[in-house]
This record gives C-alpha cells, structure tokens and sequence, in this order.
C-alpha cells in the first residue's frame, strides 16, 4: 500500500510540475520583435543573404520595400502562414512576416517580426511556432525586442488604452459589387498611387475570397507627413535596434469589403511601450491614424467623410 501510495504521489507531483511548466509557457513573456543579427557588411549583402536563407526554408519573398535609406524590408510568406491566415478571421492581416534589415552606425541590424507574437495580437486560429522555428533557423535569434513584453492572453485582447481599437475593429475602408471588383479597384489605384500609397505585395489567401496587400505610404507635401512611413518611423523608431519591421502597412480585402487595422491599434501593437506624451511619443503622431485611415480609404475605392471615433 505504501509503495502504491509513493507511486501516486510521484506520479501527481509529475503531473502537476509538467502543468506548471504549461503554465510557464501560457505565461511567457512575448515582444514584437526579434534581432537576428548584428554585424558588418552592407544592406544589399545582408538583403540578398536573407532571402537565400529565408528560401531555403520553404518562404516566399513576397515583396521588398525601402521606405528610407540604409533600410529595406522583406515580406514573406509561406504555406503555413497562409493556411493558418485561412482559418482565421481577418487571417489574412498575419498572412505574412516582415524581415528589415538596417544599417545603424558601423554595423547591420537583421530583425524580423515575431511570428508567435504577431499570432497573438492577431487572433490568428495556430501559434505560428513552426515559422518562428525556420525564421530563427534562417535569420539566427539573439533576443527579442521592441517593448517590455505582453503574455500571449493579454496581446489576444490587447488595445492600447481604454476606448482605443482592438484586433477586431477594422476600419472598413470600402465596399464593392464582389470581392474581384474590390481587388480590382485596388489593383488599379495602387498602380496610380493617387493617394500617395503603392503596392509592396500582394497575396492571396487559399480557400477565400481574401487578400492581402502590403502598402507603402509617402505623402507628397508637407501636409501629408501623418500618413507618410518615414515621418511616422522617424518619430517612434529612435532606439538603438530599430524596429523598421513594423512596415508596411495593409489594405486586407475579404468578399466584397475593403479593411485595414486601425493605427491606433496597428501601430501601437508594434509599439506597445511608446509613451503617449513626450519627445517621441503618441502624441508626436497624434494625427497619424486619421490620415492614414484617409489615405488608405481613397486608396481602396472608398469615400472618406472624416473622422471617426469610436
């Protein structure tokens, strides 16, 4: 009986230390970014070496963009990202992840977004481990960066402040006859970019009537400046690692209706830390999100009738 007794108990300590390690784990601290790398060289040698690793892992590259210099971004995606984009709502805003590759000083910074955080603050239906897994095999994982970290429960509801936008709350730019209309009109706007916005990437989500464009934003006049990525990025990205990842922006299109994240939810989730008041802060960019929202609603064919808060 004794022996059946210290069993049980060694059993149920087991049991309840391997609960405790799932609880670790729920409990994990997660940032929005991972540096890669660090070193010498230029931003072309570092780019073409990305995409060559990134390949050899079963990515696609996308789409690049260079919204300033010593910096372009690289868009991925692959079959595990677009099949988990597929069975989720508004998946395909997670359909991707971003690869930015900075010249800061004497070295280049190679970070990337965190596929297990995007997966979190997304709402995406699968951690995204797997891709997490090949981007570090690919890109090499010293740390991640880019705030103090939220668990994996807190960036599922997260919102910056109280009365600001969730994950779930789109801004719904326009609507169309079909879902091939409203890919069309963006296709055709984004070729004339009109507003100031151009087309970085395009993918498709299989199984859906959805679609992702990854946007880039540079506004023509001095007006423009809030809806412009390298004002915003010169007033929030000022740390020593840079967080140049957070580019570019999406326009998703699912059936016949035309979204993207609002900035006050899509940038503070790249920026969970920024300070509202100061030298770089929120309210350096307080206009930022209306203008972007603006810029973004021409863009996808809609019409824009001014601010509107929720």
């Amino acid at each position: 009986m004794f022996k059946l007794l210290k069993q049980t108990f060694i059993a149920m300590f087991a049991l309840t230390c391997a609960s405790g390690l799932v609880l670790a784990a729920d409990d994990a601290v997660l940032k929005p970014f991972v540096l890669g790398s660090k070193g010498a060289g230029s931003v072309a040698e570092k780019v073409e070496a990305a995409k060559a690793a990134l390949t050899a892992e079963g990515f696609t590259v996308a789409g690049t963009y260079s919204p300033y210099p010593n910096t372009t971004i690289i868009v991925v995606t692959n079959d595990e990202l677009k099949a988990n984009a597929a069975k989720s709502e508004h998946g395909g805003f997670g359909a991707m992840q971003r690869v930015a590759v900075s010249k800061v000083g004497n070295d280049v910074q190679v970070s990337y977004t965190n596929p297990v955080y995007i997966a979190n603050a997304y709402r995406m239906a699968g951690d995204l481990k797997g891709v997490a897994a090949s981007m570090g095999k690919a890109l090499g994982r010293v740390e991640e960066f880019g705030a103090k970290g939220l668990t994996a429960a807190k960036l599922r509801k997260y919102h910056y402040m109280v009365g600001m936008e969730y994950f779930d709350e789109p801004s719904e730019l326009a609507e169309h006859k079909s879902y091939e209309d409203a890919v069309k009109t963006l296709e055709a706007n984004l070729a004339a970019g009109a507003a100031g916005v151009t087309k970085v990437y395009r993918i498709d989500i299989p199984g859906k009537k959805e679609t992702v464009f990854g946007v880039a934003m540079k506004g023509k006049t001095e007006a423009d400046k809030f809806m412009d990525d390298k004002y915003i990025m010169s007033e929030i990205d000022f740390k020593d690692v840079k967080s140049a990842a957070h580019l570019p922006y999406e326009i998703l299109v699912s059936g016949n209706k035309a979204y993207a994240l609002y900035a006050r939810f899509r940038i503070a989730a790249s920026f969970p830390d920024l300070s509202m008041m100061g030298s770089n802060s929120f309210m350096r960019i307080m206009d930022a999100p209306e203008a972007i929202r603006k810029a973004l609603t021409l863009t996808a064919g809609g019409k824009y009738e001014g601010a509107s808060w929720k």
